[in-house]
């Protein structure tokens, strides 16, 4: 049974945007459907030269500083610290991630908490923008292309870092986020699923995100944004 969760946010000088991550999750930890369980934030402060760090600890989170540049070992190193720190058993552990320039839902960690006790072993959830981004319809029209029709469920192909949660037993059995600098979510969620580890794919609690055109990371969701065709101004 699940007692411990772990929220894990890689931030590269992100002290603009962090605070709202962090406001957001202090909100879901909140929810009257999440009780019973030990929540913590771990930030992982990677090659900062603003105030990321310390406005991390101000709002109560852990901090893990790294010096990688890499959203994969830097994830990485946010779940072996909240591992080695608590010495429980992998079993009682769910791990769940997201990004400084993200904000969850108030119902996400019960959302994640509820699947855990239905015995899915990791949780992999959509992302939206802004409805004041001129991004946000395009986005939602080639992102929701595969989406059924009447409200069925959507096993939806797409793997965000943003909104992806994982049993710490399942985590340590695929060994974890690889040392990428795009795509560790997907080859994570690749192997859990190579492995047989029941994994959900569902649009339920999806986490709203910045509509970044200027990605540090090629290939990501910042290019994918990049990639659309935008809408004319007029």
């Amino acid at each position: 049974m699940t007692t411990h969760m772990a929220v894990v946010i890689p931030a590269h000088d992100k002290e603009a945007l962090l605070p709202r991550a962090l406001t957001a999750l202090a909100v879901a930890a909140r929810h009257p459907g999440f009780t019973d369980v030990r929540v913590e934030t771990i930030v992982v402060a990677d090659t900062c030269r603003d105030r990321t760090a310390a406005l991390a600890r101000a709002a109560g989170a852990r901090v893990v500083t790294t010096d990688c540049r890499n959203p994969g070992a830097a994830r990485h190193a946010g779940v072996r610290h909240a591992l080695a720190r608590w010495a429980r058993s992998p079993a009682d552990t769910w791990i769940a991630t997201t990004d400084a320039d993200s904000a969850v839902p108030p119902n996400w960690l019960a959302h994640q908490l509820d699947r855990a006790r239905q015995g899915w072993q990791a949780v992999v959830g959509t992302v939206v923008l802004p409805s004041s981004s001129s991004l946000a319809a395009p986005h939602r029209a080639r992102y929701e292309a595969t989406r059924p029709a009447g409200g069925a469920a959507w096993h939806h192909p797409h793997v965000h870092g943003a909104n992806l949660a994982v049993a710490a037993d399942a985590y340590l059995d695929v060994g974890g986020f690889p040392p990428l600098a795009t795509g560790e979510d997907r080859a994570l969620v690749d192997a859990l699923e190579r492995r047989g580890h029941r994994v959900l794919r569902t649009a339920h609690a999806p986490v709203l995100t910045s509509p970044r055109l200027n990605a540090r990371a090629r290939g990501g969701f910042g290019d994918y944004l990049s990639a659309m065709p935008h809408p004319a101004v007029t």
